[in-house]
């Protein structure tokens, strides 16, 4: 039953990593590596959480027009700004820098705000949390 609650752990963490929230997801997969957990479960879940997370904010900027006044709404202006410029300087390829700290989540909001078709979006996205994913275990696994 352990398992069970590791992995959900992960996976809401993992998600919450991805969207607007502040939080991690590297060190809790890391100590699940570390911890003789399955390498390819640990990167199946947290991969699942983090893409999921960011389609989440991808649908919040599809829909931003409503909400960007909201008290709730989790991007500010100077950092929805930022991330536009971003985008549209290097277009639909920024979006294999969604895994950085600060700039990733709110490239993923600016790609649905601007429209970016979701499969696209998607298969971006995925490639990027995935591969990072993918390094820390090679590094984590180099470690333990």
């Amino acid at each position: 039953m352990s398992d069970l609650f590791a992995y959900v752990g992960l996976f809401l963490a993992a998600f919450s990593a991805a969207t607007l929230l502040p939080a991690q997801s590297e060190a809790l997969v890391a100590g699940l590596l570390l911890g003789g957990y399955a390498p390819w479960l640990v990167l199946a879940v947290a991969s699942a959480g983090n893409v999921l997370g960011s389609v989440v904010n991808w649908l919040l900027g599809r829909g931003i027009d409503r909400f960007r006044d909201r008290r709730w709404f989790p991007a500010g202006p100077a950092a929805l700004t930022r991330a536009e410029g971003w985008y549209r300087r290097y277009g639909r390829w920024s979006l294999l820098l969604a895994w950085t700290p600060i700039i990733g989540d709110p490239l993923t909001v600016v790609a649905g705000v601007l429209r970016e078709p979701f499969p696209v979006f998607l298969l971006l996205v995925s490639v990027a949390k995935i591969g990072r994913y993918i390094v820390l275990a090679a590094v984590t696994q180099g470690i333990g």
